[in-house]
């Protein structure tokens, strides 16, 4: 067998999460359906980090294996079109890739990027709307820095995971980075949260959002963010930011 990868990009909107899910829209199973139209065959995809519902990827990875030879004869540019012309038109496959036999887009990943957009205004977004939380007022990003500087390194982050999801289930995972920037997009001025890490759990980085902007907004203090993390208990903290302002961004190998 022959293993490769391909680079995706989604718009998670009228996805229902990025893992197959018998008789809904998904983005494996429509990368599944294309991949079992071009090679005459059923193949199985590994991601790089399953999304949820709604929520977007600029850098998703997928890998995949085929006979000895399946590939022959189609050029990567040929092989790139085919997909694009054969999956949902919220996916681009922008690249394809040969690998080592034994390759994991999941278990050979050192890190995952994501990126969540604040819009934090008034007046809401036109022209980010469906990739944006619009957050009415200012948000103070010092206080949202200083409290999440407690979540770097390695720690149990039960409290940022959805509960049924983390039951009899290992919940320490690596933060690398979070940092706050802003940007503008289309003349919209957007706050950016990049975190970075090894793994994340079931909408932890929605929560970590959430939990931030509770600070933003002065509603709670920096230190908060600690007696959050202590806690290992879902409802202490802040809520769940929604899935449309988060992409996933980048993955290392």
């Amino acid at each position: 067998m022959e293993t490769y990868s391909l680079n995706i990009a989604y718009n998670g909107e009228p996805f229902c999460g990025f893992a197959r899910q018998p008789g809904l829209l998904t983005v494996q199973g429509e990368l599944e359906h294309a991949l079992a139209l071009v090679f005459r065959d059923e193949i199985e995809t590994t991601c790089a980090g399953r999304t949820d519902s709604g929520v977007h990827a600029r850098g998703q990875v997928v890998s995949f294996a085929v006979p000895d030879g399946a590939m022959e004869g189609r050029s990567p540019q040929r092989f790139l079109r085919s997909m694009n012309a054969l999956t949902h038109d919220g996916i681009v496959v922008t690249c394809l890739e040969r690998r080592p036999n034994d390759f994991s887009a999941r278990f050979d990943a050192r890190s995952r990027e994501y990126r969540y957009f604040l819009y934090p205004h008034e007046a809401p977004p036109i022209f980010m709307e469906a990739f944006s939380w619009h957050v009415s007022g200012e948000l103070d990003l010092d206080a949202m820095r200083a409290g999440a500087a407690h979540l770097i390194g390695e720690h149990d982050f039960k409290s940022f995971c959805m509960a049924a999801s983390a039951e009899g289930r290992r919940t320490y995972r690596c933060v690398n980075e979070i940092s706050l920037f802003g940007e503008t997009t289309m003349g919209e001025r957007l706050v950016v949260v990049k975190i970075v890490g090894n793994a994340f759990l079931h909408s932890m980085v929605r929560s970590i959002v959430g939990t931030l902007v509770a600070v933003g907004r002065g509603r709670r203090d920096p230190e908060w963010v600690a007696s959050v993390l202590e806690a290992r208990d879902r409802t202490a903290a802040g809520e769940n930011a929604p899935a449309k302002g988060l992409v996933l961004w980048k993955v290392d190998y």
